[in-house]
């Protein structure tokens, strides 16, 4: 009920006109010559003729100060907690009150603000974590476009991390946090540019938005992991922003279209990686050539070991090459295929290695890709035997499983290729074969057993129906051969005169 007396006292005495040439509220202030005066005379409220009533309330036509502040007279002095907000949505989130003051801005600012991580009710106090206050304070408030400004992009950073890179304070609202965003966005190439005055790269509010900044754990919030490639894009698709910075804008159509963007926006896999991944999150800074071995290997570890220990890597420093990127792109990063291993020209070893430059390195990488076909075709084979022995019910279950370690020795192979080492490759290889072997001999033997058996099936009915055919033909026989006649049996008077 108090958040609606005071914004209907804002109306009133904002509606009532409250721009007059002697306001009394300015003219006592300014005599006392204290901050807040001095700060209204440039604010954006004072040049639209909202004067100190329009959110103190209070008559400011009265020279007397306690006329002027009396509580009849609509005083609310100075709104504190979710009342501060509650003023400043009385007029801005009016579309009619910002249409007579000939404004284009949003009304919906407290309503977005309400919904983010902000508006969150504080425990301590009851009321949300920020008011509008908080970022553009309350005396001096300036347009955005105002260098001035504290939401100014040059100068958000700064209002932003007054909170954020404060340990004690975060503490209190989320201890997981870091508070170290400042000095990791400054080492940055956004940061470094929004200091030398660029106001057109990325700042806290390009990423995080501004009213509506959600948690970034929230489906909705702007840097959820599926939602960040979007965002970054909203840049770096820009053509005549990227034009200044002579960069390109396919990023997120090659990503969409790779290995990692089909599992992140398609799969909704959340543990694939998105732009931060790669780039990182407030030091985002292009990989740099050996950084990118390392980025890659957050995730694919094994892999960048091996090629950290391989001559590829030697070669590469000394060519500046960056490592995985070289051989299997960046944004556009495609599933990796026994295709790409080889001398063919399809594969990629051949970008590097010809029979005439590197004879050693071509034969090496025809050899890998000849094993790997071999296994590949072994394990297909094996398979066929299995599926066969078991459609037709054979136990089979060893060899099953005897054919998942070939399927593993073929998987372990692609993450031996980065090694670049035949011998270790080969080792590799010939577990897989060894097990395809395996499996294919059981499930044949397996087969065979089930061919014995029918076979031994047929034989066995055939000697039964053999002998129930001879019995039956037997007995036909018995019973047609002619019975002796069976002599009389004496009756009593026989038995009576014998005796």
């Amino acid at each position: 009920m108090f958040l609606v007396a005071i914004a209907a006292a804002a109306l009133l005495v904002v509606g009532s006109g409250v721009a007059r040439s002697e306001d009394q509220c300015v003219t006592c202030h300014r005599l006392l010559g204290d901050d807040p005066s001095r700060l209204f005379a440039r604010d954006i409220h004072a040049a639209a003729g909202v004067s100190c009533a329009g959110c103190h309330g209070g008559d400011p036509t009265a020279e007397d100060p306690e006329a002027a502040m009396s509580p009849s007279a609509g005083f609310v002095g100075v709104p504190t907690g979710d009342s501060t907000t509650a003023m400043c949505a009385a007029c801005h989130s009016s579309p009619a009150r910002m249409k007579e003051f000939g404004t284009a801005l949003p009304t919906d600012q407290q309503e977005q603000l309400s919904a983010s991580v902000h508006g969150s009710p504080s425990l301590s106090g009851g009321r949300q974590i920020l008011q509008c206050t908080s970022c553009h304070q309350a005396h001096g408030i300036v347009s955005v476009r105002e260098p001035s400004s504290p939401v100014h992009p040059l100068r958000v950073v700064q209002t932003c991390t007054r909170c954020h890179a404060d340990a004690s304070y975060m503490r209190n609202y989320n201890p997981s946090l870091p508070v170290d965003q400042l000095s990791k966005y400054r080492t940055s190439v956004h940061g470094v540019r929004n200091a030398g005055g660029d106001s057109r790269t990325a700042q806290c509010a390009s990423c995080h938005g501004g009213h509506e900044i959600r948690r970034a754990n929230d489906v909705n919030s702007s840097v959820y992991p599926s939602n960040l490639p979007a965002t970054c894009a909203s840049c770096h698709s820009d053509a005549t922003l990227m034009a200044a910075y002579g960069l390109p804008t396919d990023q997120l159509e090659l990503f969409t279209q790779s290995v990692h963007g089909v599992a992140l926006l398609e799969k909704g896999d959340l543990g694939a990686p998105a732009c931060n991944d790669c780039h990182g999150n407030h030091g985002a800074a292009p990989p740099g050539v050996e950084s990118v071995s390392h980025v890659c290997g957050t995730c694919h570890a094994l892999n960048a070991e091996l090629f950290a220990e391989s001559p590829h890597k030697t070669a590469f420093d000394a060519l500046g090459l960056p490592e995985c990127e070289t051989c299997h792109g960046n944004h556009d990063i495609i599933v990796a295929t026994d295709a790409l291993l080889g001398n063919d020209a399809e594969a990629v070893c051949s970008q590097c290695h010809d029979a005439t430059s590197n004879p050693r390195g071509y034969a090496v990488a025809g050899t890998m890709r000849r094993l790997v076909d071999t296994l590949a075709r072994a394990e297909e084979d094996a398979r066929l035997l299995v599926e066969d022995a078991e459609q037709k019910g054979m136990e089979i279950t060893e060899a099953k499983f005897t054919l998942r370690d070939a399927r593993q020795a073929r998987l372990e192979g692609r993450t031996m290729v980065h090694s670049f080492n035949e011998e270790k490759f080969k080792e590799v290889i010939s577990k897989g074969l060894v097990a395809s072997a395996s499996a294919a001999t059981e499930a044949t033997e397996a087969i065979d057993e089930y061919h014995f058996r029918r076979f031994g099936l047929g034989v066995s009915t055939l000697i039964i129906s053999s002998l129930a055919l001879a019995l039956f033909l037997t007995l036909r026989r018995i019973e047609k051969k002619p019975r002796p006649p069976r002599a009389p049996i004496p009756t009593h008077q026989q038995q009576g005169e014998e005796q």
